[in-house]
């Protein structure tokens, strides 16, 4: 294993990237983090996409919680210990991990 687990992260992160790895594609809007945090109360919206031709079940990495963390996970939570706080506005996914987001910061 080189580099984090998914077992490591907090609960609130742990929570999005199965999120991700459930949907595969999609994007989660108006999450608000805290102290590089995720706060899931109230639950940010999730929207699936359905990519046409393509594999659309839950990413099979989902039912290891000791999974090694992608590189695009680990940027997205540097970018989440470094801003610290404000709104994701939307996080894309594909494949089951972030892709791009957009945030506005408090």
């Amino acid at each position: 294993m080189t580099g984090p687990a998914k077992s490591s992260l907090s609960k609130p992160r742990q929570q999005i990237v199965e999120w991700m790895q459930l949907y595969n594609f999609g994007r989660i809007e108006n999450l608000t983090f805290r102290g590089g945090e995720p706060i899931l109360d109230p639950q940010p919206r999730i929207v699936r996409a359905i990519k046409l031709g393509g594999d659309n079940r839950p990413r099979p990495e989902r039912h290891f919680p000791d999974c090694v963390l992608k590189s695009q996970l680990v940027e997205l939570f540097q970018h989440l210990d470094q801003l610290q706080d404000g709104v994701i506005a939307v996080l894309e996914f594909q494949h089951g991990l972030p892709f791009r987001f957009e945030v506005t910061v408090a």
